[in-house]
């Protein structure tokens, strides 16, 4: 399924496959019958019943003992004059012996003492008479036996004999044919759509934050080419609307620091006691979160992320900057390694702060106290885990966690920014940050691919 949709994409392959496949049946159909049709046209009239007439006469015939040609009447032949009481014919040997039945027309009469001159004939259009004959031959036990015949040019289904004449060509023509169309059509389709797989392709690959990646036109078909253009032109407005949004959120951002500090300043200068640490607790968290907003700009912005970094020296910074906050918080504070030195690929700029935030988050919701532990280790090309001794994270919030601005409870501490932005850098660096399991505590893990 695609989209969400109660029905699968129907596939272009067997709906052109079987549709292909009717269009070149009733082509061939449709020439059959007309061919049969224009054969009926200009073919005798008697067609139909030349087969009929000559099976029924040639068991019927017999010599006798002076050697000439005689007819017995069969109950075939009887059921046949039946039938067709306009019939006449005039049945001959090759050797000039012959015998007739019915009224022979005047222009034909002649024609019968000549009738084992002719191995198959149509005659029409003599002078006085409209009658159309036929002669046909048919093998007997007394030798070829050729029979001239009328009287019945308006009996029968000329077109379909003609149609049961013919099976030898159309049959095999579909036996072939078909089967050449279901195994042609797939490859014709696959190398003409090819580029358009391509695209695909290509567009399965354009990152979320990527607003300057576009579809490119070589090769498209014309027809196909109006809805790459469109979906260009929808990547066109997102990163219009993409620059709008950053740049208003840098803008907020750099304008919230002023009336912060100016804020921090007065009550410095004014507030005292508990309301004062209050207060100034309140503004240091307004400062933190226009920090974390710069900082998810910044990250949105970065293109750093191929340079050489050292994830143990990273790690071991961000604990020696914040050991004193964990500190003062009520925690000790603890790092270890597997191993010197882990380098990679990275930004030297955005792992810090991924590394910085989730140490925050320990700090802020490790319960405070107990020990807050950072690992690093070389496990899938390179893990840093903080993990602490508090109340860990409910099974219910471990994947909201990383949403923007979402917090465990409502009264938690900071803005909800910080696991979120961690996920972003992680992201971007073609990773993944988890929470693992424990008894006791959380840990939260970023591995980097």
């Amino acid at each position: 399924m695609i989209g969400g949709g109660s029905k699968s994409n129907p596939s272009l392959w067997w709906r052109l496959s079987w549709q292909l496949s009717l269009v070149f049946a009733g082509v061939v159909t449709a020439v059959t019958i007309g061919l049969c049709f224009y054969g009926a046209t200009i073919l005798s009239p008697n067609v139909a019943l030349e087969d009929h007439i000559t099976s029924v006469l040639a068991p019927a015939v017999s010599l006798d003992a002076e050697g000439r040609l005689e007819v017995k009447d069969t109950p075939e032949l009887d059921a046949l004059k039946r039938e067709y009481d306009g019939l006449w014919y005039v049945a001959a040997t090759t050797n000039g012996s012959f015998v007739s039945y019915g009224t022979i027309p005047a222009a034909y009469s002649e024609l019968a003492r000549l009738t084992y001159l002719f191995e198959g004939a149509d005659i029409r259009g003599a002078a006085g008479t409209d009658e159309i004959a036929s002669v046909e031959s048919a093998e007997t036990p007394v030798g070829e036996l050729r029979v001239l015949f009328g009287g019945v040019a308006d009996k029968g289904w000329p077109v379909l004999t003609l149609m049961g004449a013919v099976y030898p060509i159309y049959v095999p023509l579909f036996a072939v044919a078909l089967p050449a169309v279901f195994l042609a059509v797939p490859r014709i389709i696959r190398r003409g759509l090819a580029s358009v797989s391509e695209v695909a392709r290509k567009a399965s690959e354009i990152e979320p934050r990527r607003y300057d990646a576009r579809l490119p036109l070589e090769g498209i078909p014309r027809e196909v080419a109006p809805l790459v253009i469109a979906f260009n032109e929808a990547l066109d407005r997102l990163e219009n609307e993409h620059r709008k949004r950053q740049h208003f959120l840098i803008d907020a951002a750099h304008e919230l620091r002023t009336p912060i500090a100016i804020m921090q300043t007065r009550i410095d200068g004014t507030a005292e006691g508990q309301e004062r640490r209050r207060l100034l607790d309140d503004v240091a968290r307004l400062a933190e979160t226009a920090e974390q907003l710069l900082d998810f700009e910044r990250n949105d912005q970065a293109t750093d992320l191929h340079e050489t970094v050292d994830l143990v020296e990273i790690a071991r910074t961000v604990v020696a900057d914040l050991a004193p906050l964990a500190i003062g918080a009520g925690y000790q504070i603890t790092f270890q390694s597997e191993v010197e030195s882990l380098k990679r690929k990275g930004s030297p700029s955005a792992l810090p702060r991924a590394v910085s935030n989730l140490l925050r988050n320990a700090i802020d919701h490790g319960g405070g106290g107990g020990m807050i532990t950072v690992s690093v280790s070389a496990a899938g090309g390179g893990r840093i885990s903080v993990a602490d001794e508090g109340p860990g994270i409910a099974a219910e919030h471990r994947e909201l966690v990383f949403e923007p601005f979402y917090r465990v409870t409502p009264k938690s501490k900071g803005a909800g920014l910080g696991l979120s932005l961690v996920k972003q850098i992680v992201l971007n660096h073609g990773g993944e940050v988890r929470i693992e399991r424990r008894a006791a505590g959380a840990e939260v893990a970023i591995q980097l691919g």
